[in-house]
């Protein structure tokens, strides 16, 4: 909104690397691009239908790992990381491979096998020769008695922990494999037994327990694992999550669940990570994870709070898809494709009576209206009666339902008509604009009123002359009915003899203008110095408390000096600690 004019005309350039660490690509984008904009761009040049799946993350300065978060702005979450350089990878990994197609398949084939090169995919010795087999087949085909000689499989990196035997175990279940393969199908196998495997789309996060034990920590779509020399010791799955947060360095797990005697329980399980940042990005990670395969639709996706009231990055907001939303979508347009092609002029059946919406043809008519998007004004053919019908298909039943609306209209044209041959209406309609209207507006609506009543109130006029001389001193103790008649009866007389009618009006008007002043002025507070102390007492008061719980919670080494002060440590740990310590322990026996 306040850019500078050439600000509009930058152009920064970024290096993304592909999952294949031979491969690059080189994008451009300007300072207000977001990172859904960065994203767009490389799904759309690796031609990746399914891009909710993947994400690009970068290090920054501090050499944490990030994702880079599609709804902010790229350059502001960049501006400490020289030069801008991405990482294109899968973010979700869904629970079945399959549901990929095309190029995005092929590139989850491609993040698995750099898991297990990685030693992310964890596995046994068997497993991983099977694996590493899969890759040999994809990459060199058949196995050849005359090219495939010697090692051949040591050109290839395809574990970790490469070892010998490895490699021989590889050559041999190469050599098995039935020969007039596609690449594709041992494509297909590899990810079939990756997702069997307790560490399929785990990225480990290292973290300690409340013993000091060295853990990692990992998350998928099924919930979170924590894993002990490669062995998953934990899990937790996500319906039984009820609240993820973190304070600190300590990334904490609310657990909601049901026991062995169908008891509900409770449980809170702590991690402690490296440093802040770690534990903020352990946190967004498992926040993540767990709404894009729980939720059912991004809409539903609240902000979400995590850390203490000072932590930085406490808040939120779910950006993009869910994965029921992409699968919902998927479902539609193979409806819709399904339904053209049965309805192609090729494979139409021929009829004497075509499928119309007053004559469907069984479950096909049924798929058609309950799979094709609807819009807003229309609803399901088995919801709609009789009468519904007929007002869409019937002009005159439209015109019926439009019909309220126009004598409405029709009313507030001529309310002035109505008015003058019904003299209840009349007063109902006066009553009702003065008194949601000030006394200045009233006056001069019933001047103008009055004028165009003139004709028919002539035969009031000298009857009501004498009243209206002294109708202004009792206008106050009338009722509102009365009080409408006396000036609509005064501006009668107005019409005789105008000069007196004003001049006695405008009298009137400044009497009323001059009372309401004076009930105004004496309805002022006066100026009060203790109501002036107390709020500002208690501005200074917060305001010292905030700044003191600030000090003592951050981490900040500007702000390291302060917490030595020996006011700050009697502070910290006579007051402020036993206070903290009585708040956790009061709320935690409430919950």
């Amino acid at each position: 909104m306040f850019r500078s004019k050439n600000e509009g005309n930058i152009v920064y350039k970024c290096t993304v690397r592909l999952l294949e660490d031979s491969e690059v690509l080189e994008c451009e984008f300007q300072p207000n691009h977001k990172g859904c904009f960065l994203l767009e761009y490389v799904c759309e040049q690796l031609d990746i239908a399914e891009k909710d799946y993947f994400g690009l993350r970068y290090v920054d300065s501090t050499k944490q790992r990030h994702w880079l978060d599609l709804a902010k702005s790229i350059i502001k979450q960049m501006k400490d990381v020289d030069p801008i350089l991405f990482s294109f990878r899968v973010k979700f990994y869904p629970a079945d491979p399959f549901r990929l197609a095309g190029n995005g398949r092929l590139m989850l084939y491609q993040q698995l096998k750099r898991d297990l090169r990685h030693g992310r995919l964890y596995c046994s010795t068997g497993e991983a020769a099977a694996l590493g087999a899969l890759i040999v087949q994809e990459e060199l085909g058949d196995f050849d008695p005359e090219i495939h000689t010697g090692e051949y499989v040591s050109s290839l990196r395809l574990a970790l922990r490469q070892t010998d035997a490895l490699e021989k175990k590889v050559i041999e279940l190469h050599k098995k494999r039935e020969p007039g393969q596609e690449p594709s199908v041992a494509m297909d196998e590899f990810m079939g037994i990756a997702r069997g495997l307790e560490t399929y789309g785990v990225d480990p996060h290292p973290v300690k327990d409340h013993r000091g034990t060295q853990l990692y920590l990992g998350i998928n779509y099924s919930g979170i694992s924590t894993f002990v020399s490669g062995k998953r010791a934990q899990h937790f799955r996500w319906p039984e999550v009820h609240k993820l947060n973190y304070e600190g360095k300590m990334f904490i797990a609310h657990l909601s669940y049901t026991d062995a005697s169908r008891e509900p329980k409770k449980h809170t399980i702590g991690f402690k990570c490296p440093t802040g940042a770690a534990c903020r990005y352990v946190w967004r990670c498992a926040i993540e994870q767990m709404l894009f395969f729980t939720l059912p639709n991004s809409q539903n996706a609240s902000v979400v709070s995590g850390g203490g009231f000072f932590s930085w990055g406490t808040k939120f907001r779910y950006s993009g898809r869910t994965e029921r939303e992409i699968l919902t979508e998927s479902l539609n347009a193979l409806r819709e494709q399904q339904l053209a092609n049965s309805t192609s002029p090729s494979k139409r059946k021929a009829s004497s009576v075509p499928a119309t919406p007053s004559s469907p043809q069984g479950d096909l008519a049924q798929i058609r209206y309950s799979s094709l998007p609807r819009s807003a004004m229309s609803e399901p053919l088995g919801n709609c009666s009789s009468d519904h019908i007929g007002n869409i298909y019937n002009p005159d039943n439209a015109m019926q339902l439009l019909e309220p609306v126009s004598e409405e209209a029709r009313r507030a044209s001529s309310n002035l008509l109505d008015n003058a041959n019904n003299p209840e209406l009349s007063d109902y309609y006066f009553r009702d604009s003065f008194e949601h209207s000030s006394t200045e507006s009233g006056l001069t609506n019933t001047y103008v009123d009055t004028q165009r009543l003139h004709h028919q109130l002539q035969q009031h006029q000298l009857q009501q002359t004498k009243h209206h001389q002294y109708g202004s001193r009792k206008e106050q103790s009338l009722p509102s009915g009365a009080l409408h008649n006396r000036m609509l009866l005064a501006s009668g007389a107005a019409s005789s003899a105008p000069d007196s009618y004003i001049s006695q009006t405008s009298i009137s008007n400044s009497a009323v203008i001059r009372q309401n002043a004076a009930n105004s002025a004496k309805s002022v507070r006066k100026f009060s110095l203790l109501h002036a102390f107390i709020p500002s007492f208690l501005f200074v008061v917060t305001t010292m408390v905030i700044s003191a719980i600030f000090i003592l919670e951050s981490e900040s080494e500007t702000l390291a000096q302060v917490r030595n002060l020996p006011e700050m440590i009697i502070l910290k740990y006579h007051y402020y600690q036993p206070l903290k310590d009585y708040i956790a322990k009061y709320f935690g026996a409430k919950s």
